[in-house]
Formats: structure tokens, C-alpha cells, sequence
């Protein structure tokens, strides 16, 4: 069985021996195109030193100091690839290893950092797995099994009647004036389950940093990661009678790529994507990612603090234009209220070391800023995913991101506890993450959204978290049966450190 990794880079071994992985691949930078709120600003030639080649983000103290910091940037010798005015940041290129700290002496700014440790381009650092595709063989029995009121592939969707979504659909597919943004590793939009629903106007790639609008740039390239598509299939595979069906069937679903065709997501790109999203009406974003190249960044390193203050920025803001964000927990098995946990894979861009961090002071990001629905994933058994991370505070609600059909086998006719999804070229395969849970809690917003058109972000969590079907902690968690615990939950039925507030639950979204 392969069983992929979303977040989607790096080859884990979890504490509980299931190695999960997914696709890599590189290819250069597109070249970036501007967008309404974006100035792209490309510098002359500059004598700046030989040496690496590094972006940057760098953070104003107010917006109005762009000009003068833009100046600043290509007096040090930098070329400014993207100015985001809105909230103030910037992003640049520069050859001089001093770059960020002559920039944090500049007046007006109020931090810079470089985005990766690897010259531009970074390198692929490992061989992923790709997804489990199905055959032939599986499409024709599931298709045998299928109601009249199903699509062909439906009856292999265990997850849909987990969160009720099946019995939600009979209500409502979801309203085509609501989009979910997929900020992910591209979406291939010529997908039988995807075309009905693509929102062209919506979707870019933001690789660079700018936003490059050609037509067909979110797309994966060849031999790029399926697993953008995988997860714009969860939440919106159209109810057509063809392949799958999403939670969300009837909204639109867009494509932002920030992923490198190696599979690193770096902060320029995420901001870039979070900005368009604010910009393009978007409604619900999915973040299936953590930002590279560490898993957790510290704000008393300067570099560190850096990002998380521009994607933050970015979050915020798309949040203000009335964007829901969710975003995965990640795969790792990490209690993230822990008092401390060991990172051994930052940075991943170059030579990872092993560090012990505090993760209430070290953040994975986007997923644990302020304001983001933080996600964790569940089986088919409905209990934590082996590789789920939780924690108390940490995670606020849970949905299906599939888990090893060992662990948690499903019920027939479906035959696989991953997730089914779609992958480009027109085929469906599994994949199993929260990166499969995040898009499950992205459709039930999305269905939420529909029901209320005029609700605000705050009001769609709301919603959500108040329609999650409150599950209890699992005590003793042993998923493995091999009598030693794996992790340990904390908390009460309503709120506790494995599930959050509890399941998603797309009926309860549909009925108020």
C-alpha cells in the first residue's frame, strides 16, 4: 500500500512505524505577472557580492514606507520581485549574506528574514512516493456498487457519511457563488470532476512571490506533486455522475499554486497566495502545507520572526475580506501543546539538524496562527490517525484524513481507509493526512457559507465549531494494539486535545 504524505514534502516516519510520503519534483521558477494589489518591480542589474542567491520577505512598520524601503533594497544591492502595499510587505532577492540584517537597520522596517537556507532555485533533498492510483478493475466494481442517486465512485468515500455529508447533499450541493481557494501544489482544472466547477478568475500561481495569471499556471507540471488535486477533489469533485463526489459539490474550487515543483512552500509564495485569495473574493481557503523550510519557526530567531509576521500578515488580511482559513495540524504524531518537542527535519531546504523547541513560542505555520481552523485528522473508525498532531488548544475540530486500513479498516463497500481524490490527468487515487482532513473541514464551511451568504468568517467558524458532533477523548489511544499508548489526549467531550470541538459535521452546516 502507498500511502502518501500530504504537507507535502518530506518523507516522516511517524512513532508508530507508517511511513507516509508524496511526490517530488523541480522545475524552475515561473515568471510572475501583477496583480491588482501587487507591484512588481523588477531592478536593474546590480554589483551585489557573489554568494548565495536568497528571498526575502521584509516587513514595514507602516505601508507607507514602501517607496523609501524599496530604495533601501536595491541600495543594498537586493531586486525587489513583489511589494504587497496592503500589509505592508515585501519580498526581494539578494546575493549579499548580510542582506537581512542591513535591512533591519533600515528606518521603516520592522523585520526581514530570509524564506530558505538552499539558493534559489532550491534542490529536491529526497524520492517521494506517488499516490495510490486506482485501476480499472476498482473503478468497475465501485461503479457496480453505486446507487442511482451516486456518483460511480462514491460508494469507495467512506469519509462522506462520516461527517454526514451524503445526507447533507440531499438538501444542498453547495451555491456557486461560494469558492474555496486550494493554496496547495497546483490544480489540474481539466479533470472531469473539476472543470464544472473551476474558478478560473480565482486561481494563479504564486511560486515567484508575484502572481503570474497565465492561463493554465496553477496547473502541476509533469512529474509535479497530484496532491493539490487530490484535495480540490475532496471539497468539490462535481455531483455529475462521473468519478468522485466532493463535500462541497456544488461551489467552486480554485487553484493557487505556492509550491515548488520540489514540493517546498515558501513564505513568499504563501503570502503571495493568502493576498490573492483577500484580493479575488475568495471565500474559504485550504492550506494543506506547512510553510519551508522550518517546521517550526521562532520568533527569537530574526529570520524565523520574520515569517511568521508576513504570513500572518497575509492570513490576517484575507481573513478581513472575508476569507474562513483552514489549515492541516500536520502528520507527525506532535502533542503541539507539549512544553517542548524535538524538530529533526529544519531546515528541510539544506541540512536539517535536530532541535528542541517550544511550540507555543515556535509556530508551525499557517496552521497555528491566530484565527486559522486548525485541523486533525481522524480514520475510519472515526478515532485520531495514527500520524495526526494534536493537542489541547491547539486543534480546533477534526475530520477524515484517512489512516492505515490496518489501523482503522473501513466499512464495505469501501476498501481502503485513505482518502479518495482526484489526480491529474483525469484519474482518482488515495492519499491519507490531515492535509485530507483540512479540505473535509474547507467543504463543510463551504457548505455553511452557502447556507448564509451574508455570514461573516467569525460567524462561519462559529457555525462550524458549534455543528462539530463533540467527540470524547480516546483513552488509552494504542492504535497499533501493541499495548504501549501512543499519544495522550487531554480535555472533555466538548473541547479536548485529539478532535477539538469535536467532527465536522456537514448536515448540521445544511439544517440551521
Amino acid at each position: 500500500m502507498s500511502t502518501p504524505l500530504p504537507r507535502t514534502r518530506r518523507v516522516v516516519t511517524v512513532p508508530l512505524g507508517m511511513a507516509l510520503a508524496s511526490t517530488l519534483a523541480f522545475l524552475p521558477h515561473a515568471t510572475p505577472a501583477t496583480a491588482a494589489d501587487t507591484e512588481s518591480t523588477p531592478s536593474a542589474p546590480s554589483a551585489a557580492p557573489v554568494g548565495t542567491n536568497l528571498s526575502y520577505v521584509v516587513n514595514l512598520r507602516h505601508p507607507h514606507a514602501a517607496a523609501s524601503v524599496e530604495r533601501a533594497i536595491r541600495k543594498a544591492g537586493g531586486t525587489v520581485v513583489a511589494t504587497y502595499r496592503k500589509i505592508g510587505v515585501i519580498v526581494a532577492h539578494s546575493t549579499d549574506p548580510e542582506f537581512a540584517k542591513t535591512l533591519r537597520t533600515v528606518r521603516g522596517v520592522e523585520s526581514a528574514g530570509a524564506t530558505r537556507t538552499a539558493p534559489l532555485p532550491a534542490q529536491a533533498t529526497g524520492v517521494l512516493e506517488a499516490p495510490k492510483e486506482l485501476s480499472a478493475a476498482e473503478v468497475a466494481s465501485a461503479t457496480e456498487t453505486a446507487s442511482a442517486s451516486q456518483d460511480p465512485l462514491q460508494p469507495l468515500q467512506w469519509s462522506l457519511p462520516a461527517i454526514k455529508a451524503d445526507r447533507a447533499h440531499e438538501r444542498t450541493l453547495g451555491s456557486k457563488d461560494v469558492t474555496v481557494a486550494v493554496i496547495d501544489t497546483g490544480v489540474d482544472d481539466t479533470h472531469p470532476d473539476i472543470a464544472p466547477n473551476f474558478d478560473r478568475a480565482a486561481s494563479v500561481n504564486c511560486v515567484s512571490g508575484a502572481p503570474d495569471t497565465r492561463d493554465g499556471a496553477w496547473r502541476p507540471g509533469p512529474g509535479e506533486s497530484a496532491h493539490g488535486t487530490h484535495v480540490a477533489g475532496e471539497i468539490a469533485a462535481a455531483k455529475n455522475g462521473t468519478g468522485m463526489t466532493g463535500v462541497a459539490p456544488g461551489v467552486k474550487v480554485s487553484g493557487i499554486k505556492v509550491s515548488t515543483p520540489a514540493g517546498f512552500f515558501y513564505t513568499e509564495a504563501v503570502v503571495c497566495g493568502f493576498m490573492w485569495a483577500a484580493e479575488n473574493d475568495v471565500d474559504i481557503t485550504n492550506n494543506s502545507y506547512y510553510t519551508d523550510p522550518w517546521y517550526f519557526n521562532c520568533d527569537d530567531d530574526p529570520d524565523q520572526k520574520a515569517l511568521i509576521e508576513a504570513v500572518s500578515r497575509a492570513a490576517r488580511h484575507a481573513e478581513r475580506k472575508g476569507a474562513v482559513n483552514v489549515a492541516a495540524a500536520g502528520n507527525e504524531n506532535f502533542d503541539l501543546a507539549a512544553d517542548e518537542l524535538t524538530d529533526p527535519s529544519s531546515p528541510n531546504d539544506s541540512t536539517p539538524g535536530t532541535r528542541v523547541v517550544d511550540p507555543s513560542e515556535c509556530l508551525d505555520i499557517p496552521t497555528q496562527l491566530p484565527g486559522i481552523v486548525t485541523t486533525a485528522s481522524t480514520g475510519a473508525k472515526g478515532v485520531k490517525s495514527s500520524f495526526s498532531n494534536y493537542g489541547k488548544g491547539v486543534v480546533d475540530i477534526a475530520a477524515p484524513g484517512g489512516d492505515s486500513t490496518r489501523y482503522q479498516p473501513p466499512q464495505a463497500p469501501a476498501t481502503s481507509g485513505l482518502i479518495l481524490g482526484t489526480l491529474p490527468g483525469g484519474g482518482w487515487g488515495y492519499m491519507a493526512g490531515t492535509s485530507m482532513a483540512s479540505p473535509h473541514a474547507a467543504g463543510v464551511a463551504a457548505l455553511i457559507k452557502s447556507t448564509h451568504p451574508r455570514a461573516t468568517p467569525a460567524q462561519v467558524k462559529a457555525l462550524l465549531y458549534r455543528g462539530a458532533d463533540a467527540t470524547p477523548c480516546t483513552d488509552p489511544y494504542d492504535i497499533n494494539g501493541d499495548g504501549k499508548v501512543d499519544a495522550v489526549c487531554e480535555g472533555g467531550t466538548n473541547r479536548n486535545g485529539f478532535y477539538g470541538v469535536g467532527v465536522a459535521d456537514a448536515l448540521d452546516a445544511v439544517s440551521k
